[in-house]
């Protein structure tokens, strides 16, 4: 498997809420990769070691991660690595407030990272290349 396709699977197991899954999947890259791409990757693994936290029963854990990985990401441009970061991060900014108590008493919608398409930028969801249907043959 490439980075690349490594990469993208991160996105996916991080898309479909296999947060431990998509944490292990970009931190194989991480190990590898030079800066500044080891300090963005590493924001990622945070954001889906956060989540994890959470799901375990561990707010104050995920808040911190969160806190930590929001603040990697901010290094980055809006668009970076093919991925609408800044979406990610409203989304994941919006879970640390409530995570703090500071808004409202349900959880936001949980992140999903988009992927930037090639042709105009216009997001989509980073699936599999496995799981993308068969284009039809007229």
């Amino acid at each position: 498997m490439t980075a690349n396709e490594q990469f993208q699977r991160g996105v996916a197991l991080f898309n479909a809420h296999k947060f431990f899954e998509a944490h292990e999947a970009w931190e194989e890259l991480w190990l590898l990769e030079p800066e500044p791409e080891k300090t963005f990757l590493q924001g990622l693994i945070q954001l889906a070691a956060a989540f994890h936290h959470y799901r375990r029963g561990n707010s104050r854990g995920a808040k911190s991660l969160l806190a930590a990985g929001l603040a990697k990401l901010e290094r980055f441009p809006s668009r970076h690595r093919g991925l609408a970061l800044e979406e990610l991060r409203a989304q994941a900014a919006a879970w640390v407030l409530w995570l703090g108590g500071k808004d409202g008493r349900h959880p936001p919608p949980r992140p999903e990272v988009r992927v930037l398409s090639a042709k105009g930028g216009h997001p989509s969801r980073a699936v599999p290349e496995k799981m993308k249907p068969r284009k039809r043959r007229r």
